[in-house]
């Protein structure tokens, strides 16, 4: 049964006519703990956006207002508070900080964003996105498994792709794809909670909050 799921519990992927497993991890963005990355260089498991926060803050050159959209102490103020989360910039940073590729998948338009791909780096990592929010993706030997059996971290060959779980990635985006498990932020319909106005994507919603105050939006079809 395929699905994708960004509560606590995981979720098996079972892939038809493959052995391996494909298993989704709670939500990167509310779950900042997630031994996705693995460890920094003292072995300690650290939270995301503060390794952003402090990498951001650490070069205001190259981190400005330009590049950033938003003054750098602004930013990093803003990365740190647990209900927000970034993209690109900040997966950017993350493969980095950690020496790995982070691919990541959107659900959408089947694209795959591979950061940290001109370091050359020999590990990667996975992420699917939907349109709302990026869940990442382990591998587990079989179906009931222990949690600390799961494999976050691909060995980067010298194609440059991970093997066989590239593969089984791919078909799981495709799936998700076919039963539109995702949002179009830029054409999805919403209900404001408080004056019941109706808006049709993210950049309407924005202006209508910026412009009544009401941040109370609902998803309706």
């Amino acid at each position: 049964m395929l699905s994708v799921s960004g509560s606590d519990s995981r979720t098996i992927f079972c892939m038809e006519s493959f052995p391996e497993l494909l298993v989704s991890l709670p939500s990167v963005r509310a779950y900042n703990r997630l031994p996705w990355l693995g460890t920094d260089i003292a072995g300690v498991a650290m939270w995301y956006p503060e390794v952003i926060a402090a990498t951001v803050a650490s070069d205001p050159e190259k981190y400005n207002e330009a590049f950033l959209g938003k003054p750098n102490g602004e930013y990093c103020t803003w990365i740190i508070d647990p209900e927000k989360w970034g993209g690109a910039i900040e997966l950017s940073i993350l493969a980095d900080y950690y020496g790995r590729e982070i691919a990541a998948y959107d659900i959408q338009t089947l694209r795959c964003d591979l950061y940290g791909q001109e370091r050359t780096y020999s590990e990667r990592v996975m992420l699917i996105y939907n349109g709302l929010h990026y869940d990442a993706l382990a591998m587990s030997p079989c179906e009931g498994a222990p949690e600390e059996f799961d494999q976050t971290i691909f060995a980067v060959q010298n194609d440059r792709t991970i093997g066989p779980a590239e593969g089984h990635a791919l078909n799981l985006v495709k799936e998700q794809q076919r039963r539109r498990s995702y949002t179009d932020t830029a054409n999805f319909t919403l209900r404001c909670g408080v004056c019941q106005i109706g808006v049709i994507g993210q950049k309407e919603a924005v202006e209508h909050a910026q412009a009544t105050g009401h941040a109370n939006f609902q998803e309706y079809r």
